[in-house]
Order: structure tokens, then C-alpha cells, then sequence
């Protein structure tokens, strides 16, 4: 949010920006982009796409797609963490060279998912991480949750910084 903030106030005027976008990119794009993303690293911040859906005619309806699409990326990326262990060089690192490191982070993974899900951190990241230690689906689907909360709070102030 400081970044966003900040571009809007010494780079350029954000609500022109996504005016811009709004009107130029259809909003399937958009959510297909901010999946993609969601799904592999992350590395789109949702926080614009929150901003986007801020200039939407239906924001609210827009900004829960959002939150949708980033739950359903976590779950993505959960499976891609799952599918990485089954390259034989990584499943011989994990279950050998890092058994202690893997046993501690099994035990902390309610936590990993409830701090990828509410902070600015990349969500895919942790649920990918999720997979990759075998974290049980169901705790992960229950914790990712936590997702539709965050996306909520950051509209309430977001809304507020772009309107």
C-alpha cells in the first residue's frame, strides 16, 4: 500500500492510471493476468488489482473475483509445490539433506498459511512451499480462507486512497 501511495503521489496520478486500464482492458484480461500470477510467484502485487477493481461499475463484485482467483491460485500453486517433489534431485534433497528443516516447517504450516494469506507476502509462495512439505489440503483450504479477509481490510483502505 506505501508503494502504491507513493506512486500515486510523486509518479503519476494512480486514478487516471486505472481509469486507463479500465477502460482500455477488458476485465476477463485482467483477472486472467492477476490468476497467472496468483498461480505461479506472485510477482503482480494484488493490491493494484484491488485498486483496479475499485473503478469497476460492480467493485465489490469485481474485488471478491479477485479474492476467488487468489485462493483458487493458492491452491494451484499448492499442487505445483506437490509436483516439484516429485523431481528426484529435489525429493532426495528435501527427504534427505533438509529432513530436520522440512519436520519444523510441517509443524509451523498452519502458521505459514495464515501469514501468506493476510501480510504482503506472495501468497503462491507459501501454499507452493505448503505442497512442497506435504501440508494436509484441507488445513490449507480452511487457513486460505484468511485470503477473503485480507483482499476486504486492503479494499476498505485502498478504496479510499484511489477514489
Amino acid at each position: 500500500m506505501v508503494v502504491l501511495f507513493a506512486i500515486h503521489y510523486y509518479v503519476i496520478d494512480v486514478n487516471v492510471l486505472l481509469n486507463k486500464v479500465t477502460e482500455t482492458f477488458p476485465a476477463f484480461g485482467v483477472f486472467t493476468v492477476f490468476f497467472i500470477s496468483e498461480s505461479l510467484l506472485g510477482l503482480i502485487p494484488p493490491e493494484l488489482f484491488i485498486a483496479w477493481s475499485s473503478k469497476s461499475v460492480t467493485p465489490i463484485f469485481h474485488l471478491s473475483l479477485l479474492a476467488l482467483l487468489s485462493y483458487a491460485g493458492g491452491v494451484v500453486s499448492y499442487y505445483i509445490g506437490k509436483a516439484i517433489t516429485k523431481i528426484p534431485s529435489v525429493h532426495e534433497y528435501l527427504e534427505i539433506k533438509m529432513a530436520k528443516h522440512i519436520r519444523n516447517t510441517r509443524k509451523w504450516g498452519g502458521f505459514l498459511i495464515v501469514v501468506g494469506a493476510l501480510l504482503p507476502i506472495p501468497y503462491s509462495l507459501t501454499t507452493m512451499t505448503a505442497g512442497i512439505i506435504k501440508y494436509p489440503l484441507n488445513s490449507l483450504l480452511l487457513f486460505g480462507l484468511l485470503r477473503f479477509l485480507r483482499f476486504y481490510i486492503y479494499a476498505l483502505a485502498i478504496f479510499n486512497i484511489v477514489s
